[in-house]
């Protein structure tokens, strides 16, 4: 039993010498120690409340005049109502040249 225990005593005192050091880093396989640090994390979005309507605040409208149609656009609804009223194509061409043209 006493030799047992001294040979217990040994293996445990002789183990930090075998052993291997460890490191302080783990560096990854394909990696370097080399490599550049990671970039810092982007800023968090700023997060703003939307502005809340008043009651008794006026309207505020958006007083932009209406976009006009091309001449392309006029054409076309004059042959679409010439078609709609029951209009020949020869009578169709001469509604929507001067459909057009007002």
């Amino acid at each position: 039993m006493k030799r047992l225990s001294i040979l217990l005593v040994c293996a445990v005192l002789a183990a930090p010498v075998v052993a291997e050091p460890a490191f302080a880093q783990l560096i990854p396989p394909g990696g370097s120690k080399f490599n550049p640090p990671l970039p810092a994390p982007l800023p968090s979005p700023k997060i703003e409340a939307p502005a809340i309507p008043q009651m008794d605040a006026p309207p505020i409208g958006n007083y932009a005049p209406a976009p006009s149609t091309s001449f392309s656009d006029r054409i076309t609804t004059c042959l679409d109502e010439a078609a709609a009223s029951g209009l020949g194509p020869s009578d169709r061409e001469e509604y929507s040249r001067s459909c057009a043209n007002r």
